[in-house]
């Protein structure tokens, strides 16, 4: 008697937003692209709605790039610092040993030559911090204090000795760099030479058709692609390069462990000390590198109070990018943008709040859905505070227009409240060898 076997039916999960939703979350790459897309749709929507072309210009998004690197570079500095253990609060006098030395050196010698020293002046700020912090056990945040102050007052006096008698120098500004590095723009899409040939200009004739969405993406793309600085590409390499050393390789692997369990991992071989100084080191070179780009590229010359905080910007781009160098790099773009606003077009200030409440009621609809309370209130509260903003203010004072890069970033600080997560040993003192 033969029996017939019958095979399992396979059960599919039906695709619900829910499972949709889920999947997005778990895969990191897909949740930055789909961020990304909405972001574009508002934006478009936006410039729709106000006429403010200039919300996506190729212009904007060059200014913008510029303007996010030092930013960037600040944020990396303390993402190498915390991931080691070591709270960076110096980072601002790191990057004013930067300005002075990078401009110094492309005063001297030219600018790649000004980068390097303003690498090594940033690593020499990193290397003091790590005595003070790893060596002596000072509270971080003392060291990185007096950091900063050390920094201002240090570089003022050298300003003195160095810069006081040359043409165009004095106490307070460098003389101007001898050359200043080259720049490009990507042949067939942002109008290239290529051999003596000059290629169409594809993204610009796209940009200027003012299409939805198209053209809103042509404008940043091209932004990206446009006149654009060898030394600002280099900044832009540091984000992957960044991820690849930590996440990739045994070195960061160890870095990472002497800020999660120092105590583990010296038990499993791993020299906590001397790792902790690396991070640091490496921590202050970022910074320099962040400081000689706005005295070298930014700018043709040094001036005091030239970081203007942007050290503790860099800070707070870390926090909002949970530690990690792609959530940096978002957290500076979004800095630069509305300081790119400000500079070129105070008119456009009023549809970048209007972009805001969209992004707000975007949040709170999220914050709904993952039953969230906090942040989706805060959301609502800003999102309406800036649309009635939009619709009730016609000129924007000049006061609002300076602090709107600054309250941008606040607001995304205060309702984008990930699972923030930083490593669990940071700030914390620690010496080799003791029992914790």
């Amino acid at each position: 008697m033969s029996t017939t076997e019958l095979s399992p039916k396979t059960e599919t999960t039906p695709r619900t937003p829910a499972n949709w939703l889920k999947t997005i979350n778990n895969r990191p790459g897909l949740r930055l692209i789909t961020a990304g897309v909405v972001l574009l749709i508002l934006l478009s929507i936006t410039r729709i709605i106000t006429g403010a072309d200039d919300l996506t210009s190729s212009g904007t998004m060059g200014t913008t790039l510029r303007l996010a690197i030092p930013i960037l570079l600040a944020g990396l500095a303390g993402l190498w610092a915390e991931r080691v253990g070591i709270v960076n609060i110096g980072i601002e006098g790191m990057m004013i040993f930067g300005t002075w030395f990078g401009a110094y050196g492309a005063w001297q010698y030219g600018p790649w030559i000004g980068f390097l020293m303003g690498l090594a002046g940033g690593a020499i700020g990193g290397l003091i911090h790590a005595l003070a912090t790893v060596r002596f056990n000072v509270d971080h945040v003392i060291s990185g204090v007096a950091l900063n102050l050390f920094a201002a007052g240090g570089m003022r006096y050298l300003s003195e000795l160095v810069f006081v008698g040359e043409q165009g120098g004095g106490i307070s500004q460098s003389p101007q760099q001898s050359a200043a590095i080259p720049r490009f723009n990507l042949p067939v899409l942002a109008g290239g030479d290529v051999f003596g040939w000059h290629s169409p200009d594809v993204l610009g004739a796209l940009e200027q058709k003012h299409w939805f969405i198209v053209s809103d993406l042509s404008g940043i793309l091209r932004g990206f692609v446009y006149n654009l600085s060898w030394a600002t590409l280099l900044g832009l390499l540091l984000v992957p390069l960044t991820a690849w050393a930590l996440w990739r390789t045994r070195f960061g692997l160890r870095l990472r462990s002497s800020g999660e369990a120092p105590l583990a991992a010296e038990t499993l071989g791993v020299k906590v000390t001397r790792v902790r100084y690396i991070g640091l080191v490496i921590s202050g070179s970022f910074a320099g590198l962040g400081g000689a780009y706005l005295s070298i590229v930014s700018s043709s010359y040094y001036r005091q109070g030239q970081t203007a905080g942007r050290g503790y910007i860099g800070l707070a781009t870390m926090i909002f990018g949970n530690w990690r160098p792609s959530g940096v790099l978002g957290g500076a773009t979004l800095f630069g943008f509305s300081e790119a606003l400000k500079l070129r077009r105070d008119d456009s200030i009023p549809a970048l709040f209007l972009f805001i409440s969209f992004v707000a009621a975007l949040i709170l609809v999220f914050s709904i859905y993952r039953k969230r309370l906090i942040p989706g209130i805060m959301a609502a509260a800003f999102g309406v505070l800036f649309f009635l903003t939009y619709r009730l203010v016609d000129k924007v004072p000049a006061s609002l227009t300076q602090a709107t890069p600054y309250i941008a970033t606040l607001l995304v600080l205060a309702t984008a409240s990930q699972h923030l997560r930083p490593p669990a040993h940071a700030g914390k003192p620690y010496r080799s060898g003791e029992s914790h």
